[in-house]
């Protein structure tokens, strides 16, 4: 488009793009929809932009047809200038259009292809997401899940589990909704093993949501988690359902690892092997911070700790880590090393410690440029079992007698 003189009337004042969607305000000024209802979102009074007048709460957005046609014959006569055609936009979403979907999620019959059309206006534009969460969709479409759950009808689920997470709003009604709502963890649970058609999307939004879930839901709540729910959740790690749905996962986990008894139970599914299999692809920096993350919650129980040392890899893995992937996962990574040895040590610990490189790998830290605080936690570790790895040819002697005892 350069070098093309682009009229002035067809440039959106807030964007200074051509409108795709013009309308106009009550003064008399004319804006693309998306620009102007994105203006009113985060403003802190509704004023005109341009006029700085103030508008009724209830202002109407009229369109501009007239304005919008135009622009669409002179974008189609310069198709050949790289100028891009305008499509006619679609009809905003409104409340009582809002209100009769939801009726419509009611009627077995119109259930699903309503969940598709809702779904494609949550993809059209933010206005419209909006809309449904003030319209109350994301509450009913919860109780659609539920109801699924209790009737054990799987069609349908992974459509409204996708609209879900799309619509999904941390608001005051969501929070009140899960203070107690133990039947939609159950629908979680059931929704996380389900057997659809596409059982690896189904899944995955069933995990996305639980994450936004567990974010809102009450402490009361979270800690008094029934095994069976994450026990799913850990399944999901374990059968690499895709990435998204782990990196939820590995997020639930985390929130809801502080509780013992949450903890206990991750366990008892052996989650800490999972996370050690799955640290041992080479997962991206953000996955490796998430699992040390987790793995240093759960190796704060004496359990933890020996579904650790039982992995043959664990010690190896969580040496080789040290001071190549981030501060996070460094932190981490001595805080169970920390744990471990202070707790959990036997003779076959320290020389295995001695043996995968561990040792090695916190005198390093003492000389890497590296925060204090986990030169301190290494020296620490060091201090505790000086005598046994003192005078090991693995080491150099001067490593450890650099740093006062």
């Amino acid at each position: 488009m350069d070098g093309i003189d682009v009229p002035q009337y067809f440039i959106c004042p807030i964007s200074l793009q051509i409108m795709k969607d013009p309308v106009t305000v009550m003064t008399g000024i004319t804006y693309d929809r998306e620009s102007i209802e994105q203006w009113f979102l985060t403003a802190k009074d509704t004023t005109c932009p341009v006029t700085k007048q103030p508008l009724e709460r209830d202002f109407v957005l009229t369109p501009n047809h007239t304005l919008r046609r135009l622009i669409q014959a002179w974008c189609a006569a310069n198709a050949t200038n790289g100028v891009d055609p305008i499509p006619t936009p679609k009809t905003p979403l409104d409340r009582t259009h809002v209100l009769k979907l939801i009726r419509d999620l009611g009627v077995a019959q119109l259930c699903q292809k309503t969940l598709q059309k809702m779904e494609a206006f949550c993809r059209y534009n933010e206005r419209n997401r909006k809309c449904m969460v003030d319209a109350g969709a994301a509450k009913a479409i919860v109780f659609l899940i539920i109801r699924c759950f209790k009737e054990n009808k799987s069609c349908g689920v992974e459509e409204a589990l996708r609209v879900l997470h799309l619509i999904w709003s941390p608001t005051s009604e969501m929070k009140i909704l899960f203070q107690e709502n133990c039947n939609f963890f159950d629908a979680l649970t059931w929704a996380l093993s389900c057997e659809t058609e596409n059982h690896v999307a189904t899944r995955t939004n069933a995990m996305l949501v639980t994450k936004d879930v567990v974010g809102v839901a009450s402490q009361n709540l979270l800690e008094r988690l029934k095994f069976e729910f994450l026990n799913g959740v850990v399944r999901t790690v374990r059968e690499k359902i895709s990435q998204a749905a782990m990196k939820a996962a590995l997020y639930v986990l985390i929130e809801v690892s502080p509780w013992g008894r949450n903890k206990w139970q991750m366990i008892e599914a052996g989650a800490v092997f999972e996370l050690i299999e799955m640290e041992l692809e080479n997962p991206e920096k953000k996955m490796t911070e998430l699992i040390f993350c987790l793995l240093g919650q759960l190796c704060s129980c004496a359990d933890g700790r020996a579904q650790f040392l039982g992995h043959a890899g664990s010690m190896p893995m969580l040496s080789k880590r040290i001071l190549r992937v981030s501060n996070t996962t460094d932190d981490r990574a001595l805080h169970i090393i920390s744990l471990i040895s202070k707790f959990s040590v036997t003779n076959e610990v320290v020389l295995e410690m001695l043996r995968v490189g561990t040792v090695s790998k916190l005198c390093m830290v003492l000389q890497a440029d590296c925060a204090k605080y986990l030169k301190e936690k290494a020296k620490d570790i060091l201090r505790l079992h000086s005598k046994e790895w003192n005078n090991s040819p693995c080491i150099a002697v001067y490593l450890l007698t650099r740093y006062p005892r």
